[in-house]
């Protein structure tokens, strides 16, 4: 039977990868007082240990049933941008219903610099965090690099034409990987904070696109020409590639966010979250080669 003492923790999104990572290192570092939610429950069937609960963001009657009784609750950032203006009403509803229920502190997944970032999506994160602030609770924003396991997916076309295609300029970005993250948000949700407080969430280094590339051309032992250009040709470029449309957008703003500065953001939070720094590009790469170029190579 778990303490009375301690905290009911609870981990929105937990069918989605960083949501059932983080419960289960949450689970592995021994955590009894914990609950597991997701739109479909059934998809958490398979985690030991944890109680389950239905919480949908669309249907905020399910969301008082999922928070009763929580103390501290992780509300992760859902997927929905592709009907505008879902997002931010879905997260919406998840605060308003954490302040119904009694919630005593609210964590949330968000990005860096929402407030002056060009990626499409910023003003979704930038509302959350602000209703977030409104509704008097405590709370912890995290605010989320974009994840390594990006470059997973770029990296095969850039090492079969030796050239990286970027707008970025001379701006940096620290790209972190996704079991830091998760690592980061079970760190948080124990620390039993009662402050309100925000932390960057990034790799351990901020880096130009030619510092990444140089490192994947010595992890996968072929060089890569990075060749800057235009904004619109990036975006031309990568709708030439089999960008779907709708995403095109999504691709320019995040070089132009990373040559304003926007990602550029130097923190030691994961470290100070976790006792342990994040993940390096180039040691990720390495244990990730199978990925890039297959099985064997």
């Amino acid at each position: 039977m778990a303490n009375s003492k301690e905290p009911r923790l609870l981990v929105t999104g937990a069918s989605g990868k960083l949501g059932r990572r983080t419960v289960e290192l949450l689970i592995a570092a021994g955590t009894r007082s914990l609950v597991a939610a997701s739109r479909d429950p059934a998809k958490l069937a398979n985690l030991a240990g944890v109680e389950k609960r239905r919480a949908d963001f669309d249907d905020p009657k399910s969301l008082d049933a999922a928070f009763k009784g929580i103390d501290r609750v992780l509300i992760i950032s859902t997927d929905r941008i592709d009907v505008p203006g879902l997002r931010i009403k879905q997260h919406r509803n998840a605060v308003e219903a954490a302040a119904r229920a009694g919630v005593k502190h609210v964590l949330y997944t968000s990005m860096l610099n929402p407030e002056r970032s060009l990626i499409p999506f910023a003003p979704d994160h930038l509302g959350t965090e602000q209703a977030i602030e409104k509704s008097g609770l405590d709370y912890s924003i995290l605010r989320v690099s974009w994840y390594a396991e990006n470059l997973l997916g770029s990296l095969p076309g850039v090492l079969a034409s030796g050239k990286w295609f970027t707008s970025t300029g001379n701006g940096r970005i620290a790209y972190v990987p996704r079991e830091d993250v998760a690592r980061a948000c079970a760190g948080a949700l124990t620390s039993r904070s009662g402050t309100r407080e925000r932390f960057d969430i990034t790799g351990p280094v901020q880096q130009k696109i030619a510092d990444i590339a140089a490192i994947a051309g010595k992890v996968f032992g072929k060089k890569i020409d990075v060749v800057q250009i235009s904004d619109d040709e990036l975006g031309k470029g990568a709708l030439a590639a089999g960008v779907p449309a709708p995403y095109v957008p999504l691709v320019v703003a995040t070089d132009a966010s990373i040559r304003g500065g926007h990602f550029d953001v130097p923190t030691d939070a994961v470290k100070r979250l976790t006792g342990k720094d994040a993940q390096s590009v180039e040691s990720f790469l390495m244990a990730n080669r199978a990925a890039v170029t297959g099985p064997g190579k």
